[in-house]
C-alpha cells in the first residue's frame, strides 16, 4: 500500500468515525424525554383502598391499618421508611416519611393521611356526628403520593415523601389542625427549598387556584408546568382562599412552602367524601403536574 493510499483510507476512517459520532449526538439531543409513568388508576385504586379501611382517625384501627400499608407499599417501591412518632395534646401522632437515600432533602411532597372524626359540615343533620369516608380530604393527596414513589425516576434531585398525621381535627375539644405537620417542624431540622402540600386534589370537578400564603415562585413554577401540560383549567392562574393547612409551619418556619388544594369541593367534612367524588383524571392532571416538575429541577 503506498502511502498516498494510506491516507486516503485514514481519511475516509476518520470521515466515518466522524459521521458516526455526529449520528449518535444529533440522536441524543433530538430524543423524545421519558414518557411520565404516573399511574392515576392504580392512584384512585390506592383511594379505594385506604377508604376501604374506614375511618382513620387517630386511635382507630383504620389508623392502623394504613400505617401498616401505607409502609408496605412504600417500602416495595423502593423507598426507606422512617416513623416519626410523638405525642401532641395528649394523643399519639405517627408521621410516616420515605427517603430514597441519605441526602437532606432539596423537596418535600406532603399530605395528610388521617380523616375527621365528625362531619360537621353534612347537609343532614343526622349525620353531623359520623365519621368522614375522606376520600378526597385524605386519600387523594395519600393517593398521588403512593404514586409517585412508584414512578418517579431514581435520579431527581433528593426528595421526601411525608405522610402527616393529625391534621384535620380542628375546631374539635382536645384538638387542634396541622398538629402532625407542625410536630415534624419543631421536631426534624431540615431546611428543604421547596415543600409541596396535596390536598383534596382529587375532585372530579377539580379547581385549584393559588393559595394567597403559598410561595410565590414555587407555585408560579407548578402553574406554569400544569399549564405547559394542558392542565390550566385545573389549575387557575388565581388567587382565590388563605388555608391553614400542613404547608403553613413550614412558612412560619422560613421555609418555601406551596398548597395544592381544590377548597371548593362541596362534600368537605361531609360523609358523601366517598371515592365517587373522585376522578382518575383530576389525580392525572396533579400527579402529571408534580412529577414532571419534579424531574426538570436542576441537580
Amino acid at each position: 500500500m503506498t502511502k498516498r493510499t494510506a491516507i486516503i483510507y485514514l481519511t475516509l476512517i476518520f470521515a466515518l468515525l466522524a459521521l458516526v459520532a455526529s449520528w449518535y449526538i444529533a440522536s441524543f439531543l433530538n430524543r423524545e424525554p421519558a414518557p411520565v409513568s404516573f399511574d392515576s388508576t392504580r392512584a384512585y385504586a390506592d383511594v379505594q383502598t385506604q377508604v376501604s379501611f374506614g375511618p382513620r382517625i387517630p386511635g382507630s384501627e383504620g389508623h392502623t391499618q394504613i400505617r401498616k400499608w401505607l409502609r408496605a407499599e412504600l417500602d416495595s417501591a423502593g423507598w426507606a421508611v422512617e416513623v416519626q412518632q410523638m405525642e401532641r395534646l395528649g394523643h399519639p401522632i405517627y408521621n410516616i416519611i420515605a427517603k430514597r437515600n441519605d441526602l437532606a432533602p432539596e423537596i418535600i411532597l406532603g399530605a395528610h393521611y388521617d380523616t375527621r372524626m365528625i362531619a360537621d359540615n353534612d347537609p343532614d343533620l343526622t349525620k353531623r356526628t359520623e365519621p368522614v369516608p375522606g376520600a378526597n380530604d385524605g386519600a387523594s393527596g395519600v393517593a398521588a403520593l403512593l404514586e409517585l414513589a412508584r414512578s418517579l425516576p431514581i435520579e431527581t434531585v433528593p426528595v421526601w415523601l411525608v405522610f402527616f398525621d393529625a391534621e384535620d381535627n380542628g375546631r374539635i375539644a382536645g384538638w387542634d389542625w396541622i398538629l402532625g405537620s407542625r410536630a415534624f417542624v419543631e421536631e426534624i431540622s431540615v431546611k428543604p427549598r421547596a415543600v409541596v402540600i396535596v390536598d383534596m386534589i382529587g375532585d372530579a370537578d377539580l379547581n385549584i387556584h393559588l393559595e394567597k400564603n403559598s410561595d410565590v415562585a414555587i407555585r408560579t413554577e407548578i402553574w406554569s408546568m400544569a399549564e405547559k401540560l394542558g392542565y390550566g383549567k385545573q389549575f387557575i392562574n388565581t388567587e382565590k382562599y388563605s388555608m391553614v393547612d400542613d404547608h403553613t409551619p413550614f412558612l412560619e418556619a422560613g421555609i418555601p412552602a406551596v398548597d395544592l388544594i381544590d377548597f371548593d369541593y362541596p362534600y368537605w367534612h361531609t360523609t358523601q367524601d366517598t371515592p365517587d367524588k373522585v376522578s382518575t383524571e383530576s389525580l392525572q392532571a396533579v400527579g402529571e403536574t408534580l412529577w414532571q416538575w419534579i424531574v426538570e429541577q436542576p441537580k
